[in-house]
């Protein structure tokens, strides 16, 4: 299915309108992002962890995340506007956003997933298998303006439904990455938004999930009661707000080791910056893996060294394999090792190691799930480049933002070898990156990202 096809579920959202203030400002919305690690991230570790200990945390968290990737416009809208500023926590894997919903304006704070599509939270009564969490659980029954989705909706029938109708009520059962999963019941809501211009702005009737059931979610300062998803499902926040934001958003990430002197910021529509020399990848859509941001990846260059993988190697497969897709969920990069006819995985590290075996590194034991590890000569910069070629574009990651650097004694490519090509955060740093949905792109190009903050 193309992805103008796909835009045609957009016009299914026929309930969904917009309330907002009169301001001049121009369409747009922008959200702050701060890293984990920071005391201010609900997913702040109270424990010291050392850095290779997170890291092994982190990878084992992608991982699990790879085999869930796997596995797995409105008539009465109006033009906003304003632009929205809610502030969004952001780890290495998942931002968190707060805001309010309902008429009672109850707050929320759910992780912003950009590889999920159901807007959820916790909502009372809830039965023992949900998770713990310090803000207030949302109750529906002191809601004026809460109301179910009947299973008359089209998101509850059909062959195409993305909810199932059971006992007479519109239901939805979703699993993540780890074994994680929430269940509960489709509804409609209004979301409050703090705006530029300093009040409040109402978006009526959205649709998210009044989660019963959550199981497997460990949230470390139980700060979190829901997921906010950012993919490209027709129930997801983009799509949801795409007469808002002109179904395009934006960031910009800054090198995970750098110190982050205020929020960035997640930027949306006509708030994201003009940047000169941008490239534009065609994004693809995969039937069978509707949500995610595909790419098509047609070779890649590691050095000066372009490696000659044959055109298929990486195609996408109608099982929706193959390809590659972007995702800033996940913290590093993945490579396939079931690529058609080769392991690319392999193929491409053996080019790392020939790289760096010409400049008589001594290899080292790999470490944290990387497999190819160096020994660090003193004041050492010769890292190797690598280049995705997509179609319409090359992605080039610099060498120094496509390694992980050891304590104090060596460093290793940062890649992981899986059952999905993924261009994941690390490879990201230092980069705009904007998903534009309405022309089926994804654009980059390189930025000192420490500028785009609050």
């Amino acid at each position: 299915m193309s992805l103008a096809l796909y835009f045609i579920l957009i016009t299914l959202l026929s309930q969904l309108h917009f309330a907002f203030s009169d301001s001049p400002n121009p369409l747009g919305l922008s959200i702050r992002a701060t890293i984990d690690d920071s005391p201010g991230s609900p997913l702040y570790q109270i424990e010291n962890l050392t850095i290779a200990g997170r890291v092994e945390r982190l990878i084992n968290i992608s991982n699990a995340r790879v085999n869930y990737l796997n596995s797995n416009l409105h008539k009465n809208a109006k033009p906003n506007p304003d632009n929205i500023r809610i502030g969004i926590y952001r780890d290495f894997l998942f931002y968190a956003v707060g805001f309010t919903i309902g008429s009672q304006q109850h707050p929320v704070k759910l992780l912003l997933d950009t590889g999920g599509g159901l807007i959820w939270t916790q909502c009372q009564p809830c039965s023992h298998t949900c998770f713990p969490q310090r803000l207030p659980m949302f109750d529906p029954r002191l809601s004026s303006t809460y109301s179910k989705l009947p299973c008359s909706h089209q998101f509850c029938q059909g062959p195409n439904r993305i909810y199932d109708c059971v006992s007479g009520q519109c239901v939805y059962n979703v699993s993540y990455c780890g074994g994680s999963w929430t269940a509960g019941i489709a509804s409609f809501e209004s979301f409050q938004f703090p705006m530029s211009s300093g009040h409040m702005g109402s978006f009526n009737n959205i649709i998210f999930g009044c989660s019963y059931q959550s199981s497997d979610f460990a949230f470390k300062n139980n700060e979190i009661s829901g997921i906010f998803g950012l993919g490209m499902s027709p129930d997801s926040m983009v799509t949801q707000f795409a007469p808002v934001i002109q179904s395009r958003f934006s960031y910009c990430l800054i090198p995970f080791p750098d110190a982050m002197p205020r929020p960035l910021i997640l930027r949306f529509g006509e708030d994201i910056p003009q940047r000169p020399h941008l490239q534009s990848a065609l994004m693809w859509q995969v039937q069978l893996s509707p949500i995610f941001y595909y790419l098509e990846l047609l070779d890649i260059t590691v050095a000066n060294h372009r490696i000659g993988f044959h055109p298929d190697t990486f195609r996408i497969r109608p099982d929706g394999s193959g390809g590659l897709f972007i995702d800033s969920g996940a913290l590093f990069s993945f490579i396939d090792t079931n690529t058609v006819g080769i392991n690319a995985y392999e193929t491409v590290m053996q080019v790392y190691q020939a790289y760096y075996g010409s400049r008589g590194l001594r290899r080292i034991r790999g470490t944290l799930g990387f497999e190819l590890c160096y020994e660090t000569p003193p004041s050492y910069r010769d890292y190797a480049s690598i280049t995705f070629h997509l179609n319409g574009a090359d992605y080039t990651v610099p060498g120094i933002y496509g390694h992980f650097t050891l304590s104090g004694h060596g460093f290793c490519v940062a890649i992981i070898k899986g059952t999905a090509s993924i261009l994941g955060a690390w490879h990201q740093q230092n980069k705009r990156i904007i998903y534009d949905r309405n022309r089926a792109l994804i654009q980059f190009g390189d930025e000192q990202c420490v500028n785009d903050v609050l």
